[in-house]
């Protein structure tokens, strides 16, 4: 009796799993997913082994567990990395960092595409709407990115693709795997340092089928971001078993921030610049664009510095002063944490981009000296002791928090041998 009614519980439970198999497959064949399951049969059991053997065609058993084959060995083998940042912390050298792998296929802000779209006239001022917004979309664009589906980004990219190809693709030279074979021809596979503008001029429209293909040959996918404000607005992509994603948070003294902003935004921080030569500050400065900054790296850091435990194994804090310091130790540390292979490409890369000039004036596009805590520290320079000091009132925890010194006058202020960077370690969460 036991026995009979233990086969009819399971015959039901195999007959439940036949049911959702066959509504995921339907769905399949429309949306051309990659991720599938696999049931698991009851051939190890003697009473019911046969009842899905009947039930279910061989071919489609096998065409089910190929694809589910396929997934967990895309999840075994895919390391999925997202480069959170804010503008003007350094963050397209790191991104750097991972382009020049040859595993690796690496996207420059494609968020920048959901945030045109959504909210055009989108300012440093956010509501709590235009966040929701925005995160929602951002995380439903990163996880199809991630699973290489870049048909899903054209639904935000103006003028929308035709056929699958564009050229509006937002920054598509500085993706290394965008400007070579087979997605584009027009380089030839030695030619290691490809000018992003050259790139644009020479490929022409960018095939997303290719990219996407491309993409799924690739070992790992490195995406970054500046439009993601804290790290816990990332959890549910964290906590997706499916993506293996680890964050590498890169941060930046909020003073060394602000002195880069005024000079490349210039109509943006106009009031900032007007500050700095009249050495009054405007009643009418907008100090959002300090103090968001501030606030938006004090949550990320203390949720991440706390060690919650869906960020184990998940997250790694890095000061862009100490990688400007010493490039080739700290991405040594980066990929390590990651789990991966520095390769030689990579090593290069760091020994021909971080050879700039001590002028602080000289031009480079990745202009970090390696070992100079000075060119880490220019922004002494650059900004009014005015300036600074109401910099370390408004940004006074989270400088603390990072290792950051403050100045307390303008002598202490340019004094270059005076380095105002803490030598903190930040282990990652392991």
């Amino acid at each position: 009796m036991n026995s009979a009614m233990q086969c009819s519980w399971k015959a039901v439970i195999l007959l439940a799993l036949l049911s959702i198999a066959i509504q995921y497959t339907a769905i399949r064949t429309f949306t051309a997913k990659p991720f599938q399951m696999c049931p698991v049969t009851a051939s190890n059991n003697l009473n019911c082994g046969m009842l899905w053997q009947d039930a279910v065609d061989s071919s489609f058993d096998q065409r089910i567990c190929d694809d589910f084959l396929y997934f967990t060995s895309n999840v075994s083998r895919k390391t999925h990395v997202l480069i959170l940042a804010t503008t003007r912390s350094g963050s397209s050298f790191v991104g750097q960092l991972f382009n020049q792998h040859q595993d690796v296929f690496y996207l420059f802000e494609p968020l920048y595409h959901v945030q045109t779209t959504l909210l055009p006239r989108l300012s440093h001022s956010r509501t709590a709407g235009d966040t929701r917004v925005m995160l929602g979309a951002s995380r439903d664009l990163l996880r199809s990115l991630y699973d290489c589906d870049l048909y899903f980004l054209e639904s935000y990219i103006k003028p929308q693709p035709a056929n699958h190809s564009t050229d509006k693709l937002f920054r598509r030279g500085a993706s290394k795997a965008l400007c070579s074979l087979p997605v584009c021809d027009a380089f030839s596979p030695g030619e290691l340092n490809i000018d992003e503008g050259e790139c644009v001029r020479r490929c022409g429209g960018l095939n997303m089928t290719l990219a996407s293909d491309t993409c799924r040959e690739r070992r790992h996918v490195a995406i970054k971001t500046v439009r993601i404000p804290e790290v816990s607005d990332l959890r549910a992509l964290v906590e997706d078993p499916r993506l293996n994603l680890k964050v590498i948070q890169l941060v930046r003294d909020p003073r060394g921030i602000l002195a880069s902003r005024i000079e490349t935004f210039r109509d943006t921080y106009r009031l900032w610049r007007i500050w700095k030569a009249t050495g009054r500050r405007p009643y009418n400065l907008d100090l959002t664009q300090l103090t968001m900054v501030c606030e938006d790296f004090l949550g990320s850091v203390t949720t991440g510095l706390s060690r919650p435990p869906w960020l184990k194994g998940r997250y790694m804090l890095v000061r862009y002063e100490d990688l400007a310091r010493n490039p080739l130790q700290k991405t040594k540390e980066i990929y390590e944490y990651l789990g991966l292979i520095m390769d030689k490409n990579v090593g290069d890369w760091i020994q021909n981009n971080t050879r700039g000039s001590n002028d602080l004036s000289a031009k480079h596009k990745y202009g970090t000296v390696r070992d100079s805590a000075a060119n880490a520290e220019s922004w002494r320079l650059k900004l009014s002791y005015d300036m600074v000091d109401y910099t370390q009132t408004v940004c006074q925890q989270v400088l603390q928090e990072l290792g950051y010194k403050t100045v307390s006058s303008p002598e202490e202020l340019k004094n270059l041998s005076l380095t105002l960077i803490e030598d903190k370690t930040f282990l990652p969460f392991l």
